[in-house]
């Protein structure tokens, strides 16, 4: 296969994730309306009990708004891709993801084509949010815009290669959002999204540990920095290697001769 055969495919694919997300419009609403309720009411009913926190590297207090809106941003990765994943299992039940992959590519590529399709989508809705939360007075340094884009990348291929791996053991689409539910809200909360890690050492040594260990917690410390014109060098090696692992768990969970596709039609 030639190179411009591999760009073709990239192209397909990512057209049609784009495609079904422009066509999809309560998807697109849910996207923005979720985080949009933490950051109008959870950080506002915060603010009043927690005062300020404190944004890594700077010595300086922020409104408890500002601090999260970068855990928010990998909220909305997590979510959409979820969300993808969500549409393979919809694929595979109405047997459209055979046409995918019987294609003459390897099927690493074709998860990667996949992936990186919803990527681009939970980008775009990332920066909608940013525009958005400018008008809560959450406004970072206009070159923070640009070196955010690297990390809400990186997060959301990590994030993407877990929903991947997680669709690879769903059977039935009905199955999927309790798994959702089961992985989201334990990531979300046992991370540095809502509160600073010094605050949960604080509060809980081992529940400390349990956050560091969390890829969630690395993704958003990622953007975190980056959005304010730092590289947290730490949080990119965890983000990456988790993504390595999770796309390798990926395309073994999708080989069907010996991933847990081959296992599933075994047991059948």
């Amino acid at each position: 296969m030639s190179p411009a055969q591999y760009a073709l495919c990239l192209n397909g694919v990512v057209r049609r994730e784009a495609l079904r997300w422009l066509g999809q419009r309560g998807r697109f609403i849910s996207a923005l309306v979720r985080p949009l309720v933490w950051l109008a009411i959870f950080a506002a009913g915060f603010h009043f009990v927690l005062g300020v926190s404190i944004i890594p590297p700077y010595e300086t207090y922020v409104p408890y708004e500002v601090y999260i809106a970068p855990g928010l941003l990998a909220m909305i990765q997590l979510f959409n891709g979820m969300q993808s994943s969500l549409s393979m299992v919809y694929d595979r039940e109405m047997g459209s993801m055979r046409s995918l992959m019987i294609a003459p590519f390897p099927r690493w590529f074709l998860l990667l084509a996949k992936l990186l399709a919803g990527v681009a989508v939970s980008v775009v809705q990332a920066y909608i949010f940013l525009v958005i939360a400018w008008f809560w007075d959450i406004t970072p340094p206009y070159a923070g815009y640009v070196f955010v884009l690297p990390a809400l990348v990186l997060g959301g291929l990590m994030l993407g290669a877990l929903g991947l791996v997680l669709s690879s053991f769903i059977k039935q689409l009905e199955n999927f959002a309790g798994v959702m539910n089961f992985v989201i809200f334990p990531m979300f909360f046992t991370s540095s999204a809502l509160y600073p890690l010094w605050r949960v050492q604080e509060a809980n040594q081992t529940l400390y540990w349990i956050c560091q260990a969390n890829p969630f917690t690395h993704a958003t410390e990622l953007i975190r920095f980056a959005l304010y014109g730092e590289f947290n060098a730490l949080s990119a090696a965890v983000v990456a290697g988790y993504t390595l692992v999770f796309m390798a768990l990926a395309v073994l969970g999708y080989d069907p001769g010996r991933g847990l596709l081959a296992r599933r039609a075994g047991a059948e």
